[in-house]
């Protein structure tokens, strides 16, 4: 059975995957996420995690390799992590209120048999209306400026929405557990049947 590689350096990601109690390592991808011209972000978020996978699984052979990548969209822009505290706090004001989705590209490589599996999941977050001090705590008690859209769902996050909308909530994480086991055991992992 191929070993299984998580193609990220997300310690969100990686408690995840340590969910499914199956013994896997972690690769960080080096990969140039910029976004193509005109490119969608479906056809982002899809590109991206196949070329995080693409790249680990390319110096592991024999190997299941995950790769995942997330956006939050919003008014037709694709908005990214905001890497500092002024981003942040201006993404939660245009978010106050409003319904922001996320799409999370999945992919998974068996780098024995050359073949992969590739999804997009979209979540959808329902913002309740936010105060300008909430904004200002939050920001400050959570510093959220490595996650796309402004926050952490894994934290103090639950307290910024009116309600979550989707079939797994693991995908505004970072990590749809649900449509990875299928594809896991769509390439002969099956996470109740592996011995840990």
């Amino acid at each position: 059975m191929p070993q299984l590689i998580l193609a990220s350096g997300s310690r969100w990601r990686r408690q995840l995957l340590e969910r499914l109690g199956l013994p896997f390592l972690c690769v960080s991808p080096d990969i140039d996420e910029t976004a193509r011209p005109g490119e969608t972000p479906h056809a982002l978020v899809h590109r991206l995690a196949l070329s995080k996978a693409t790249a680990v699984a390319e110096q592991h052979k024999n190997h299941l390799v995950i790769g995942s990548d997330q956006v939050a969209v919003f008014e037709n822009t694709i908005l990214g992590k905001p890497h500092d505290a002024e981003t942040a706090r201006r993404t939660l004001a245009r978010f106050s209120g409003q319904r922001v989705r996320f799409l999370t590209g999945l992919a998974v490589i068996d780098s024995t048999k050359n073949t992969h599996q590739v999804s997009v999941e979209s979540y959808d977050v329902v913002f309740r209306c936010l105060s300008h001090a909430e904004i200002e705590a939050y920001v400050a008690r959570e510093q959220p400026l490595d996650s796309a859209g402004s926050f952490r769902m894994e934290g103090l996050g639950i307290t910024l929405f009116e309600s979550l909308e989707g079939n797994d909530p693991n995908t505004l994480i970072g990590l749809p557990l649900i449509r990875l086991c299928a594809m896991l055991r769509e390439a002969g992992l099956d996470p109740l049947l592996a011995k840990a």
